[in-house]
């Protein structure tokens, strides 16, 4: 029954804001989510963290900062409004780029002062960096509903260093679509290893915190 109701809230909570009810139901790729997150840059904070209590950034960070040296080099991938890069400089990484795929989400996380460097990119394709280009990599909130798929993550393993932890979140909607079994094929393939996958806060809902080392 609990699980239920905190569904049930969440779907309210969607139904009510407009905004989240175009991100969430998103159909046409990429365009879309340039044109919702357009619309949604200036309240994002307001609406996932005040209104719904969004902590990934925070949980992500907390995660990170233990694995990694405080003069490790960070990629941010799908950095948003940059949460989880301030949070990691508030945990005493130095050195974090990140990247979105909206300009209007760049340009809240430029204010915050936590990036080296911030570039548009587009996470359903080749990303525009060198293999092996970051000691780690983090991910939070963007494999999600309507976003990026378990195929996001080759990417990421391939611009992290061999040894090097990607510590990602994916949405707990989304969890049954592939992600397991994509994750036991990047071992295979001798691309990744499965450090650890657990159940996490996210916001209302709930998501799988994974770590994963590139090999």
């Amino acid at each position: 029954m609990a699980d239920t109701n905190q569904g049930e809230c969440i779907l309210a909570e969607i139904s009510k804001n407009p905004i989240l009810n175009k991100v969430y139901t998103m159909k046409g790729g990429p365009d879309d989510c340039v044109d919702a997150y357009r619309d949604w840059a200036s309240t994002y904070e307001k609406d996932t963290v005040e209104d719904m209590g969004y902590v990934a950034p925070t949980v992500v960070a907390d995660t990170l900062a233990g694995l990694v040296t405080p003069n490790a080099t960070i990629l941010d991938a799908g950095c948003g409004t940059g949460l989880t890069g301030a949070a990691l400089r508030e945990r005493g990484i130095k050195t974090i780029d990140g990247m979105d795929i909206s300009p209007e989400m760049l340009d809240i996380a430029r204010a915050k002062d936590a990036y080296r460097d911030l570039r548009i990119q587009d996470m359903t394709g080749k990303l525009d960096y060198e293999t092996d280009a970051y000691d780690a990599t983090t991910c939070v909130g963007t494999f999600t509903h309507a976003h990026v798929g378990p195929q996001g993550f080759n990417e990421l393993v391939r611009i992290t260093r061999a040894g090097g932890p990607i510590v990602a979140t994916v949405h707990e909607d989304v969890w049954p679509d592939g992600y397991e079994e994509h994750f036991a094929a990047l071992e295979r393939d001798g691309a990744a290893m499965i450090r650890s996958i657990e159940e996490a806060p996210y916001h209302l809902h709930k998501c799988r915190l994974c770590v994963l080392e590139a090999r």
